[in-house]
């Protein structure tokens, strides 16, 4: 990686966490400066616009949480072990505390920014696609009844927890997430074999 790779890496990841918190609109040229340590030019010698950071910031954080709930899918064998692993991700993650990246752009992109718009549209499939793979597998595998709907199903979970997140965001508190994963895990085991 170059010199000017790694400042441009070192200037996404100093920046998203920030634009995750404070939203787009609400972080300032001057919060990614006092961040980085760097002066304007050094900022806009590595991207063109503070959209720019924004959208790179969006696909860094959803990369990092893409890779910490393939990991958990990775490590159960059977599709409850999967889907409860993923669950306790949502549950366990310090780094949610500031709430789920998907939401946070998601809720400023929807009517401001179309290509934020579309990273979170892929983003949000992406995740409706793990857990209706997930159970598709625990279908094949004779693991879970074909009474469930994998899709339906997959909605659902995704919309609960991000509601949930919302909750804890503005409340301060993580009892709604623990009600809707809690809530979750007891409907799925009505389906498992």
């Amino acid at each position: 990686m170059s010199k000017a790779e790694r400042t441009r890496q070192f200037i996404i990841e100093a920046s998203a966490p920030i634009i995750n918190k404070k939203g787009m609109a609400g972080t300032s040229l001057t919060d990614i400066m006092h961040a980085t340590k760097l002066a304007k030019g050094g900022i806009y010698g590595n991207f063109e616009s503070k959209e720019e950071i924004c959208l790179e910031s969006f696909l860094y954080l959803r990369a990092q949480l893409v890779a910490k709930l393939d990991a958990a899918v990775s490590q159960g064998k059977t599709a409850k072990e999967k889907l409860f692993n993923v669950l306790d991700v949502y549950r366990n993650d310090k780094n949610m505390v500031d709430g789920c990246p998907i939401l946070n752009f998601g809720a400023e992109a929807d009517d401001t920014n179309p290509v934020m718009k579309q990273q979170v549209k892929n983003a949000i499939a992406s995740a409706q696609k793990r857990y209706s793979s997930i159970i598709e597998y625990g279908i094949v595998n004779k693991e879970i009844t074909t009474e469930i709907n994998p899709q339906h199903f997959s909605i659902k979970i995704f919309a609960m927890i991000e509601g949930a997140i919302l909750c804890r965001k503005v409340l301060d508190n993580n009892q709604q997430v623990e009600i809707i994963l809690d809530s979750i895990k007891n409907e799925f085991e009505r389906y498992v074999l």
